[in-house]
């Protein structure tokens, strides 16, 4: 028999180099404190060739030390880093920078659950992020199973994804099969009949490109907007039109651009009204959080009358990349997309059977469990209500300079503003001019990496000329660093670019 050489690696984790270890992870999460607590957004801006010569290396001969490591990492890769959690970053999504979220994505890490399974993999975790699918569904509005009646993921009523895309492509899985059943096992016959309804210039792109992966060809219907909504009766004509071809309308509760909430309950029942086969989902991956606050809630009214709704919480509730969740109106729905393997267990808690595109599936749900266990529903309200204030500040301070143009009111903690060129006149707008002095302001922006404001395109809804393709700045809410100084400092900035941006071309 062959002998085992009882050695192992220097750098695996035992009882004999905790210490040492330990003395390591103590340190590291001082770096990484250190990292979310910085003022700056990168500590040093270089080229991505520059970058590229610094970090593209050849793996090393010979093992090294961890401790050399992280401090390779911290003076080489960390600088280079963005930190969303500065207050001089303004203009994206949230900032990962929840302490209990932080700790359950460490605890997640350590404890290396696979929740394809339950019984071996997952024991715990598994009812862990069951628990956590319900707190999401409530919020909703969903109606969840009293717990002595919960017998099997096919009535827990949700999963938890990668992202949002991940959730909004299973989501039109669903939808295709609602429309034909058996696509999973026979394929797609006619794609004619799987068309998707989106609002015209501001859809995201994750519908398209999930028809297109689960085989119906990205057979997108757009439908024209007003103030960032459906024109209802646009849609309405559009159902008339396209009737029988239709497989799902998709209402943005905040779109990706704008954040604009749609009027969810006119939607539905106009789709209702029409087609009762056809699948409503409600991507909610920014207006979900309207869910947590009293006040706020009526902005989606209606939501919990959609087939599925997607969540993003790592867009919104201070959680670290990546945890979404697809959240379904009536459970029993995802048997129709439930996959089998002998290398997964035929077993009642198995996530494996309903999550697709995932195989080993991490314990990602674990940071938002511990997030909301921490604040709670009082302290949910008050990040949301908190982060509506920053926005109505930087709308006040925006629409007392006469040289930006809001676009819109906003729902929730986005605002996309235009630089107006002092050579242009707003009654009879140069929109080439406009566009081109706003584009070199944000890449002026990216190339110094003091400020961090996002810009798209979108289609102006009649505050220069309608329909016009427009790429404004945008500025989010969200980061609760941000104080009076840093929306005075940003809007200065801006302005001072844009005047040297007008001089010189």
């Amino acid at each position: 028999m062959q002998t085992i050489n009882p050695g192992v690696s220097p750098t695996a984790l035992t009882s004999e180099n905790r210490e040492s270890h330990t003395e390591v992870f103590k340190h590291l999460i001082d770096v990484c404190v250190d990292f979310k607590l910085q003022d700056q957004i990168y500590r040093q801006r270089r080229s991505p060739e520059q970058i590229r010569d610094i970090l593209v290396r050849e793996l090393p001969e010979h093992p090294t030390d961890l401790a050399e490591i992280i401090d390779d990492f911290r003076h080489s890769v960390l600088p280079l880093c963005k930190n969303e959690n500065s207050p001089y970053f303004l203009g994206f999504g949230d900032t990962g920078d929840d302490p209990a979220a932080l700790a359950g994505g460490l605890l997640a890490l350590f404890t290396q659950q696979n929740l394809i399974n339950q019984s071996f993999d997952s024991p715990s975790a598994t009812f862990v992020e069951i628990a956590t699918l319900r707190w999401l569904r409530e919020l909703l509005g969903y109606t969840n199973l009293p717990v002595p009646d919960l017998t099997c993921v096919w009535n827990v009523g949700g999963l938890v994804t990668t992202g949002g895309t991940s959730s909004n492509t299973v989501a039109m899985m669903l939808a295709r099969e609602q429309r034909a059943p058996g696509c999973m096992v026979r394929g797609v016959s006619d794609p004619g009949q799987f068309g998707v309804i989106v609002p015209r210039g501001i859809g995201h792109y994750s519908v398209r490109s999930a028809l297109t992966w689960i085989g119906c060809g990205a057979q997108i219907i757009e439908v024209d907007t007003i103030d960032f909504r459906y024109d209802l009766q646009a849609l309405k004509r559009t159902l008339h039109e396209h009737k029988g071809r239709v497989m799902s309308v998709v209402a943005y509760a905040g779109d990706s651009r704008t954040q604009t909430i749609e009027n969810l309950r006119a939607v539905h029942d106009v789709v209702r009204s029409t087609d009762e086969s056809i699948w409503l989902h409600a991507d909610a991956c920014w207006g979900f959080v309207c869910t947590f606050s009293e006040a706020l809630r009526p902005r989606v009214d209606g939501i919990a009358e959609y087939d599925s709704v997607t969540v993003d919480p790592h867009k919104v509730m201070a959680v670290p990349y990546s945890v979404s969740a697809l959240l379904v109106k009536v459970p029993e729905h995802l048997r129709m997309i439930t996959s089998y393997s002998d290398l997964i267990m035929q077993e009642d808690f198995a996530f494996g059977q309903i999550t697709p595109f995932i195989g080993t599936k991490p314990w990602a749900s674990l940071k938002l469990w511990m997030m909301m266990r921490a604040h709670g529903r009082a302290g949910l309200a008050a990040m949301i209500e908190r982060r509506m204030e920053i926005t109505r500040a930087f709308v006040e301070a925006v629409d007392q300079r006469p040289r930006f143009l809001r676009l819109h009111d906003p729902d929730l903690t986005a605002v996309a503003f235009l630089y107006l060129p002092t050579d242009v006149d707003p009654t009879r707008p140069d929109i080439d001019r406009v566009n081109t002095v706003n584009k070199e302001i944000h890449r002026r922006l990216l190339e110094v990496g003091q400020w961090h404001l996002h810009q798209f395109s979108i289609p102006d809804p009649g505050v220069l000329r309608t329909g016009e393709i427009l790429h404004p700045l945008r500025f989010m809410g969200a980061n609760l660093r941000i104080e009076e100084r840093h929306i005075g400092g940003i809007l200065g900035h801006v302005q001072a670019l844009g005047a040297d941006i007008e001089e010189s071309c």
